[in-house]
């Protein structure tokens, strides 16, 4: 299936406003969805039988600073059997960056998603163990906001850059 094809086929099975936009100069090609429904295209994307995009092998999140007021997360899937891959984009609004986990689809968005979280402060709704992954749990701020502050002491000592 080709990129306009699974657009369409998500457009006729889940509704219109399920699609935003697609992008077939990406590599992968990309869908850009609405996030409230990210759970709901994640489940068709995993058990249709023409797609089984069986492998989620990225998030990664975007910050497009604060004037802008938004940021993204991007979803990497891979199909092993149909040899296809597949970009997902959902764009948040940046004071409520929230979006529903994919964890119970693709255990492998377990630690990507607190990645993404540890990095970015973007939260997944209902992820099972949401917390800092890469940096100290007692961390202050997101190092990869673009207005993140860098700390000049952790725990009293100080942190050279």
């Amino acid at each position: 299936m080709t990129v306009k094809d699974i657009s369409e086929h998500l457009k006729k099975t889940l509704g219109e406003d399920r699609v935003l936009n697609i992008n077939e100069e990406s590599t992968p090609h990309t869908i850009e969805i609405s996030p409230n429904y990210i759970l709901e295209v994640g489940k068709m994307l995993h058990t249709h039988d023409q797609l089984f995009f069986d492998m989620l092998s990225c998030i990664t999140g975007v910050d497009n600073g604060v004037e802008a007021g938004t940021m993204e997360v991007i979803y990497n899937f891979y199909s092993v059997p149909f040899e296809q891959s597949l970009m997902l984009k959902v764009t948040l609004d940046r004071n409520h960056a929230e979006v529903h986990s994919l964890e119970s689809i693709w255990k492998t968005a377990d630690w990507l998603e607190r990645e993404t979280y540890d990095m970015f402060g973007i939260k997944f709704i209902g992820h099972p163990d949401l917390r800092r992954i890469l940096m100290p749990a007692d961390w202050e701020g997101f190092p990869l906001r673009k207005d993140y502050k860098h700390e000049e002491t952790y725990r009293g000592i100080k942190i050279e850059y």
